[in-house]
C-alpha cells in the first residue's frame, strides 16, 4: 500500500494505454502529472520509461514526447494508394522508417471527394488515431499522382485499366477507349497520370506501347523501362558510328604476331581484353613472368565531347539481361571494330607487365598498339585443355598459350591470398533460355580456375593503371571502396557473439580477418548465413578522383581500365593513360572535366543498371516458378524483417517472401543484431541461413514477386526461450515496430497490412 497522500505507481500497461490515448502528445511530464507522482516517484518512472524505449515498447516521439512503435506524427505527407472493399479511401504514410507495413490511413470522409483525394496523390494531413489504425483530415495537395506509369494493359469489367509494374504502386489506373492508343489488354505501356476531380483510380493516358507482355522480352524490357535505362541511340550518334573504319597501324606498336587470345563466356558477343604470358628471360627474375593485357582502344573511335561520347556518358555503362544487351556503345564498335575478333587487326591500348614469382610488379610500361586475337576461346575450353581435355582450338595453343597463363596465375593466386582479399563465397544464379527466348531453367553459374585467371590479370593491370596515372601526375578515376562502418561492424560482432565466435570491436578490421571467420564457419550449417552477413556489412564500391583504396581487394590504389566497351569509367581511364604517354588522338583534353561530378554520376549509372539486371532476374525467377503455385520446396532463410521472412530456394535461387501473417500466431520478435524471429508464446525462432521446407502461393512476373507459405516439416525453426506472456486484443499498435502478429484479422475482418 502507498503511503498516505502518495499514489500508486501506474504499471506498465496502464503507461502504455496512457501514451496510446493521448495520440502520442504524452510525455514524462504528462504522465507524471496524470498519475499525480511525487519527485522520487518521477525518477523512477525517469528509469521505467528508459526501460521501455530499450525494450521497443515505447518509441520516441516529436520533441521529448512519447508514442507506441509505429505511431505517426500528428502532421505528415502520405500517399493515396485506393479504396477499400467498403468504399473506404486509404492512404499510407511518405516517409516509414520501419520494416513491419504501415498502419492503415483512412481519409476523413468529409473531404475524400476534393482534388487531394486521387490515388497516387500525395497530400499533407492531420493525423488522429482511431484505434490501431489513422484517419487524416486533409490539409492540402503536395503533389498529384505519378506523371510516368509503366504497366499492363488489362481489361476489368469492360473498362481498360494499367496495372502498374512497380510492386510498390499497389493500385491501378484507369484508361478511357480514346487514350488507349491503340494499345490492347496484355500489352506493356508507358502512359501518363490525367489529373483531375474524381474519386477513386485515378485516370492514364497511354504514350507509348512498348511490347506484348506475354512475349520473351517483355520481361527484361520491363526492367529497362522502368529504371530509365536509354534503349535507343541518337541518329548523330548511329551516323557516326556508322561512318568507323579500321585504324591505321602509324606509329602504333605491332604485336600483331604475338599469340595473344581472348577468354570469355560462350555467349560472349564483345571481346574487349586479350592475354599473353610467358616466362621472364631475364636471370635475375628466376620464376618472374611477362605479362600483356590488351584492351579494345575505344578511345580511337569514341572522342571527348562527340555524338558517341555523349551517348556513352549519358548511359554510364552496358546493362546485361539473360535474353538481351543494352550496350554503352553501339554495335558496330561494341561488336565490330572495338571487338577483338580473332584473325582481325584491332587497335588496343597494351599494358606490359613484369612480375617476380611472389607476384610483386616489378614494372609496367603502357603501349597505343595493332595486335590480331589468335583465338577465341571460352573459359570451359581453357578449364577443359589445362584439365586435359584440349579440343581443335585449344590443343595447338596448350603449351605455347594456355600453360604460361596458368603459371602466371598461379603466381598471382598466392599474393592475392598473401594479401588477404575478401573471399566471399556466395552462389551467383544464371537464368537459361532457349532458342526463342523463353525460361528453362536456373542454375548456379560456374565458377573456374579459367574465370580467376582473367580476373587475376584484370586486377594486376588495374593497379598498374593506377600506379602509371599517378606517376604522370594525370587525374584518374579510381574504382574505391571503403572499410565497413562502425555501426555496421558492431552489429557484425553482435550477430557473431551469438554464433560464439569472437570478433572483438574496436579492432583493426582486414579483409583477412573476415577471411579467418568465413574459413571457420565453411563447410557448417551456418556457411551460408556468416557468408550473407559479412556481404552486408561491406561497403559499397563506387567511383572517385579522391583515393582512399580499395578494402575488399586489399589494394592501396586500383582503378578500371579493362572493359572500355562497356564502362565509360575505364574509358577515362585510357584517355589519362594516351594523355600521359604522349598527346594522341582520343586522349584527355586540357580540360578534363568535373571528375568528382562524373564519378558520382557514374556510380549512379552502375547502380541503376544493377538494380535492373537483378529485378529482370527476379521476374524470370517468378516466371518460371509460375506453373509449380502449390509445389513444396527447400529454402534457405535470405532475410529477417519484422514483417516477415525472405527465403531462396535451394533448387533455383529463386527467392520471395513469408508474411508474418502466415506463420503459426504468435507474436514473434525481430532481433535486428541477430539476424532473428522469435515467438513470445511458442518459442519458435527464424534465423538467417534457417533450412526450411516451404509452398509458394503466389508468383507475379509482372513484378517479380513470390509469395511463399511455412509447411509443417519446419527442419530449423526450433522451440526457444518463452518470452513474457502479452496481451491480446487492441494493444497490438504498442508491438509494432518491434514485433509482429501472425494470424490475427482485423477490422472488418481484413487481415492487417
Amino acid at each position: 500500500m502507498p503511503p498516505p497522500n502518495k499514489s500508486p505507481f501506474p504499471t506498465r500497461d496502464e503507461i502504455l494505454e496512457f501514451v496510446r490515448l493521448n495520440n502520442s502528445l504524452a510525455g514524462k511530464r504528462e504522465i507524471a502529472r496524470a498519475f499525480r507522482l511525487d519527485p522520487d516517484q518521477k525518477m523512477q518512472l525517469k528509469k521505467l520509461l528508459k526501460g521501455m524505449q530499450q525494450e521497443g515498447l515505447l518509441d520516441k516521439g516529436r520533441g521529448r514526447k512519447l508514442a507506441p512503435p509505429g505511431s505517426l506524427p500528428n502532421v505528415a505527407i502520405i500517399e493515396v494508394t485506393g479504396v477499400d472493399l467498403d468504399g473506404e479511401v486509404l492512404a499510407r504514410p511518405i516517409d516509414w522508417d520501419g520494416d513491419a507495413p504501415p498502419p492503415v490511413i483512412y481519409l476523413s470522409p468529409e473531404r475524400a471527394a476534393g482534388p487531394a483525394a486521387g490515388t497516387g496523390d500525395r497530400i499533407l494531413a492531420r493525423l488522429e488515431r482511431s484505434g490501431d489504425d489513422y484517419v487524416a483530415k486533409i490539409i492540402r495537395r503536395v503533389t498529384a499522382a505519378p506523371e510516368d506509369v509503366l504497366g499492363i494493359l488489362i481489361e476489368v469489367e469492360g473498362g481498360l485499366r494499367i496495372r502498374p509494374v512497380d510492386k510498390r504502386q499497389r493500385f491501378e489506373f484507369v484508361v478511357s477507349p480514346e487514350d488507349a492508343k491503340g494499345a490492347k489488354p496484355g500489352d506493356l505501356v508507358r502512359a501518363e497520370s490525367v489529373r483531375g476531380r474524381r474519386l477513386g483510380l485515378t485516370r492514364a493516358r497511354i504514350r507509348e506501347r512498348i511490347s506484348d507482355a506475354s512475349g520473351p522480352g517483355a520481361i527484361s524490357l520491363i526492367s529497362i523501362h522502368q529504371l530509365g535505362i536509354p534503349v535507343e541511340f541518337p541518329n548523330d550518334a548511329r551516323r557516326q558510328a556508322e561512318r568507323a573504319v579500321a585504324a591505321p597501324l602509324g606509329e602504333r606498336l605491332d604485336l600483331r604476331q604475338i599469340p595473344l587470345v581472348t577468354i570469355d563466356g560462350a555467349d560472349a558477343r564483345d571481346f574487349d581484353d586479350a592475354v599473353f604470358a610467358e616466362a621472364d628471360d631475364d636471370p635475375k627474375n628466376q620464376g618472374g613472368h611477362k605479362l600483356i593485357v590488351a584492351i579494345a582502344d575505344v578511345a580511337w573511335y569514341v572522342r571527348p565531347g562527340d555524338a558517341l561520347d555523349r551517348a556513352a556518358f549519358e548511359r554510364g555503362n552496358s546493362a546485361y539481361f539473360p535474353d538481351r544487351v543494352v550496350p554503352m556503345l553501339l554495335e558496330e564498335l561494341s561488336n565490330g571494330w572495338c571487338s577483338l575478333r580473332p584473325n582481325e587487326d584491332r587497335p588496343c591500348l597494351t599494358a606490359h607487365l613484369r612480375i617476380d614469382k611472389s607476384g610483386a610488379l616489378l614494372s609496367k610500361r603502357f603501349a597505343r598498339a595493332m595486335m590480331r586475337s589468335a583465338a577465341r576461346l571460352t573459359y570451359e575450353q581453357v578449364q577443359s585443355a589445362k584439365d586435359g581435355r584440349p579440343d581443335d582450338a585449344t590443343g595447338p595453343l596448350l603449351e605455347p598459350v594456355i600453360k604460361p597463363l596458368y603459371r602466371a596465375f598461379d603466381i598471382l593466386v598466392r599474393a592475392r591470398e598473401e594479401r588477404g582479399a575478401l573471399e566471399i563465397d556466395m552462389p551467383e544464379r544464371v537464368v537459361n533460355l532457349d532458342g526463342n527466348g523463353r525460361i528453362i531453367g536456373i542454375s548456379p553459374r560456374p565458377r573456374l580456375d579459367s574465370h580467376k585467371l582473367i580476373e587475376e590479370f584484370m586486377v594486376l593491370a588495374n593497379v598498374a593503371a593506377a600506379e602509371f596515372l599517378e606517376e604522370k601526375h594525370r587525374p584518374c578515376m579510381y574504382r574505391i571502396h571503403d572499410q565497413p562502418s562502425l555501426a555496421k561492424l558492431e552489429a557484425l560482432g553482435d550477430f557473431l557473439g551469438s554464433l560464439d565466435i569472437r570478433f572483438a570491436k574496436g579492432q583493426v578490421v582486414t579483409p583477412a580477418r573476415f577471411n579467418q571467420i568465413l574459413a571457420r564457419v565453411a563447410g557448417t550449417p551456418h556457411q551460408v548465413m556468416v557468408n550473407e552477413v559479412v556481404l552486408r556489412s561491406q561497403a559499397q564500391a563506387h567511383y572517385s578522383p579522391d583515393n582512399i583504396g580499395h578494402f575488399g581487394l586489399g589494394l592501396l590504389r586500383y582503378c578500371h581500365f579493362t572493359s572500355p566497351i562497356r564502362r565509360y569509367s575505364d574509358l577515362l581511364v585510357h584517355r589519362a593513360l594516351i594523355r600521359g604517354l604522349a598527346p594522341g588522338d582520343g586522349g584527355l583534353g586540357e580540360d578534363p572535366g568535373d571528375f568528382t561530378k562524373i564519378g558520382e554520376h557514374l556510380s549512379v549509372t552502375e547502380r541503376r543498371a544493377q538494380s535492373a539486371e537483378r529485378d529482370a532476374s527476379d521476374r524470370y525467377a517468378a516466371l518460371f516458378m509460375q506453373d509449380r503455385v502449390g509445389a513444396t520446396f527447400q529454402a534457405r532463410v535470405s532475410g529477417v524483417t519484422r514483417f516477415g521472412l525472405f527465403v531462396s530456394l535451394d533448387e533455383t535461387g529463386a527467392s520471395g517472401l513469408i508474411p508474418i501473417k502466415t506463420l503459426p500466431a504468435d507474436y514473434y520478435d525481430h532481433d535486428e543484431q541477430r539476424h532473428r524471429l522469435q515467438g513470445r508464446a511458442n518459442g519458435l525462432t527464424f534465423n538467417l541461413g534457417d533450412s526450411l521446407d516451404v509452398t509458394l502461393m503466389e508468383a507475379s512476373p509482372i513484378t517479380g514477386g513470390m509469395i511463399f507459405a511455412l509447411v509443417g516439416g519446419m527442419r530449423s525453426a526450433k522451440p526457444g526461450s518463452v518470452g513474457k506472456p502479452v496481451h491480446r486484443g487492441r494493444k497490438r499498435a504498442a508491438k509494432r515496430t518491434t514485433s509482429g502478429r501472425a494470424g490475427e484479422r482485423g477490422r472488418k475482418g481484413r487481415r492487417k497490412p
